[in-house]
């Protein structure tokens, strides 16, 4: 999967919980702007960021990882 789905798929689990990006990124202990380039694959998010993106989302990695 490329980086570009991972960011589509962070968005379309976000959308469907009703959060914002400000509400995850706070979350996850990230800026906005930080999670904001994640979703718009303007970033490589660390495996630890991406495990607290996904707790906060409530979504296991391999729901947003392909492997």
């Amino acid at each position: 999967m490329s980086p570009q789905k991972i960011g589509k798929k962070l968005r379309e689990i976000r959308l469907k919980l009703g959060l914002k990006q400000s509400d995850v990124a706070k979350k996850a202990e990230i800026s906005a702007n930080y999670y904001a380039r994640i979703e718009r694959d303007e970033e490589n998010p660390t495996i630890e960021t991406l495990e607290r993106i996904t707790k906060v989302l409530k979504v296991k990695s391999s729901d947003i990882l392909p492997f």
